[in-house]
């Protein structure tokens, strides 16, 4: 069943749960509306991540590489999110526009380690070679419980046909060690093709989960990519390197599991409903003779990386503070995304405390535009 038939619908025909064939309404004498329309929002939802009201299908429509960049191009329906300001306090709601064709995402990751990059992003759409105003240049960082981490917004194509949409993605500027020391330095140039047709949207399903679910403390799985449907799932794009037969599926931005990473685990803390795991190491690409914290706040649930985030550390002994200090946001191979400073030797008993002193600076999907705001300090004892 199609989207905006089934949300028109359900005044009339009553509660729903998965739905699949698309233009099963229009026996019923239903008739396509103009405007996308958006599913329920839960009301009293927790400040924390949540159970959102439906899921909904996406697809590929196809993936390149260029040097060490690969990026896969997926689609969805239109839909609202939350955007997030470092000068706001608060965030900012983006409605569905009667004119957005669909909802883009843009996944950047590293072809050697396969993880996620937040990058500096640029997306140019083309037809027939040349730039066509879609609504989207700069797309968002976002959080979804289904991609996790990715960029995205709902854009506005013309009209049905053939587009490219080109991608200039990085420098990375974070920190980078081991695996990406000396990587990323320039940016990559990549290109994928793709055809867009309506009915590809109004095909994807969508399901609205039961409503005593709805908004309960728990988080929908994130995409197995291959669930995509209307033929495109898994298609791959012209890549820029003519290499993109080997990059595999997209990651979703789940760091590496926490009982895998090196160092010694000070043990993993909530706060503004995040995990925070922070790890202890003397690894020599970090430091010469002391200490290095890296501190791994994810989401719940899914143990998604919360990129954009500012924190800061104090490490207290004996009742004073030996070393306090902004932490860098840092890729490395085997921690992965997470935030990191280099301290003298840490001794038994010493307190480190973490302290969030601005959220993450990314645009938020339902079920998790009220999380990740309101951050208490939490303490670890070595």
């Amino acid at each position: 069943m199609n989207r905006r038939r089934f949300l028109r619908g359900t005044a009339t025909i009553g509660a729903v749960g998965t739905v699949g064939t698309a233009g099963c309404l229009e026996r019923l004498g239903f008739e396509e509306e103009s405007a996308w329309a958006n599913p329920p929002l839960v009301e009293n939802r927790p400040d924390a991540v949540y159970l959102p009201a439906s899921r909904e299908e996406m697809a590929t429509y196809g993936m390149a590489a260029d040097g060490d960049y690969a990026a896969a191009l997926s689609y969805t329906f239109p839909h609202r999110f939350w955007t997030v300001e470092a000068t706001s306090d608060g965030k900012q709601l983006v409605e569905v526009d009667t004119d957005d064709s669909h909802h883009l995402m843009v996944t950047v990751w590293d072809r050697e380690t396969h993880t996620v990059l937040p990058v500096d992003m640029r997306l140019e759409v083309l037809q027939d070679g040349s730039p066509v105003d879609a609504g989207v240049s700069s797309p968002w960082p976002m959080l979804s419980q289904r991609m996790g981490f990715h960029y995205g917004d709902n854009v506005r194509l013309p009209g049905e046909g053939e587009y490219t949409v080109r991608v200039r993605a990085g420098p990375v500027s974070l920190e980078r060690t081991g695996a990406f020391e000396g990587r990323f330095e320039s940016a990559g140039s990549l290109e994928i093709d793709f055809e867009y047709v309506r009915s590809d949207i109004n095909g994807l399903s969508f399901e609205t989960l039961d409503e005593d679910k709805w908004g309960s403390r728990d988080a929908l799985s994130v995409m197995q990519h291959g669930e995509g449907s209307s033929g495109h799932d898994g298609d791959h794009g012209g890549g820029s390197d003519g290499h993109d037969g080997d990059l595999g599926p997209p990651p979703t931005g789940q760091g590496p599991p926490v009982a895998d990473i090196p160092g010694e685990s000070l043990g993993t803390e909530r706060s503004g409903d995040a995990a925070i795991t922070v790890f202890a190491t003397d690894a020599d690409r970090f430091t010469d003779d002391g200490s290095y914290l890296a501190i791994c706040p994810r989401t719940p649930y899914n143990g998604i990386i919360l990129p954009l985030t500012s924190l800061s550390v104090a490490v207290e002994r004996d009742g004073d503070v030996v070393r306090e200090g902004a932490l860098a946001e840092t890729l490395d191979g085997a921690f992965g995304h997470h935030y990191g400073l280099e301290i003298d030797e840490l001794a038994a008993g010493d307190r480190v405390t973490v302290t969030v002193d601005s959220p993450p600076q990314v645009s938020r999907h339902d079920g998790y535009e009220t999380a990740f705001f309101e951050f208490d300090d939490v303490t670890y004892t070595v």
